[in-house]
């Protein structure tokens, strides 16, 4: 089928919406027609080079050019098509992407870590996940997806594994927030961080990922959640979430983290700025305490390799430093559970979405984004 696809063709660019042709699914995959996609910061850092392999690296692995790519990783839509094999989902279905593909089967997936699943180790790269061949075409040539997903698609072929099946009376526009910032965001303060009531959590960094570490400190029990964002409406939109300090940098939280627990500092901190530099490490491990733990949830440009780290105080006051990918939840447990908690109005999702665009007005959304102006602006197909 032939449809209209937001494609980036290289560092610094635009996104030019593009006529592709998607083949129908083999084996194990399906044809997902997105209702809506989430603007995401991490398909940004295409835009600006962050998370792109050297031309050299790829050149050296045998891998073809990172670019052109269909962006797109965080969507809701319906099942239009299904190929052989696929049992979960049928023609009609109501799905949430996963971009952490979950097999079922590899040793990650089997002890309960499905944001670890060996299915996700190609997803930057070409081709399908269930048979390394490509369904995608742009000017006849075979096109790569985010995260084997490209939601900024009107059709994508997808694996089985990377679609969550959900009830069909959710908004489509909050199933899409779920399938990567909320989770993320949640699971970063909830599961990664293992908030406990009582505790004094800062957050740094108030996008999309952010807010949702905000609520989720908060919906845990947090006595103080203290959000950090240099933009004013995000500090503010963070208060309506649950956070209890707002402040403007690291620096004057220092100060002020300092005071309120009579020196003590913070037992989590969560660093989730849109880009993590390792010089930022040095304040965001100082603002935890002793026996605190310091989630590092933010992407850092992949070639970046040092970090501020004190590693005295590091280990002489029994810290510890914790990655997280999809907020170490496991997607087709917590997808499901996450929207359950919004239906019980639990959990806020309708108030992350600040802005609505077309396709065509992916660009102006992501500016938006740049300047501060949105939480989470999504495009929707209909």
């Amino acid at each position: 089928m032939q449809c209209r696809a937001a494609v980036l063709h290289g560092i610094e660019q635009q996104w030019q919406i593009e006529e592709i042709t998607v083949d129908p699914p083999k084996v194990g995959e399906l044809i997902v027609q997105w209702k809506v996609a989430g603007m995401c910061h991490s398909d940004e850092h295409f835009v600006t080079g962050d998370i792109v392999p050297p031309a050299e690296m790829l050149e050296a692995a045998g891998m073809p050019p990172f670019f052109p790519i269909i962006g797109g990783h965080e969507g809701s839509g319906i099942v239009v098509e299904v190929g052989p094999g696929v049992t979960s989902v049928q023609p009609g279905d109501h799905v949430s992407a996963s971009f952490i593909p979950s097999c079922g089967r590899c040793r990650f997936c089997s002890t309960g870590r499905q944001n670890l699943c060996d299915a996700g180790a190609g997803t930057m790269q070409n081709g399908m996940i269930t048979d390394g061949t490509s369904r995608h075409f742009f000017n006849g040539e075979p096109i790569k997806m985010m995260a084997k997903l490209g939601t900024f698609s009107q059709y994508s072929a997808v694996a089985e594994a990377s679609v969550i099946k959900v009830d069909d009376d959710l908004p489509l526009d909050v199933v899409a927030l779920v399938s990567c910032g909320v989770a993320t965001g949640w699971g970063s303060a909830t599961n990664r961080a293992d908030v406990r009531p009582g505790d004094t959590v800062v957050v740094v960094g108030i996008g999309g990922i952010g807010i949702n570490a905000v609520q989720g400190a908060a919906m845990a029990g947090a006595k103080r959640v203290i959000a950090v964002d240099p933009v004013e409406f995000k500090r503010e939109k963070a208060m309506e979430f649950g956070a209890t300090h707002t402040f403007a940098s690291m620096e004057e939280a220092m100060a002020a983290v300092t005071e309120l627990t009579w020196g003590q500092m913070a037992e989590k901190v969560i660093m989730t700025p849109g880009v993590l530099h390792g010089e930022m490490m040095q304040l965001g491990t100082a603002l935890a305490g002793k026996g605190g733990t310091i989630v590092v949830t933010g992407l850092a440009p992949a070639a970046q390799t040092e970090s501020s780290v004190n590693l005295f105080e590091l280990a002489m006051w029994n810290k510890e430093i914790k990655g997280t990918i999809f907020g170490s939840l496991n997607p087709r447990h917590d997808i499901p559970k996450l929207l359950g908690l919004y239906r019980e109005g639990q959990l806020k999702l309708d108030e992350l979405i600040t802005r609505r665009y077309t396709l065509d007005q992916i660009n102006v959304g992501y500016q938006a984004m740049r300047d501060g102006e949105n939480l989470r602006g999504v495009i929707m197909y209909d």
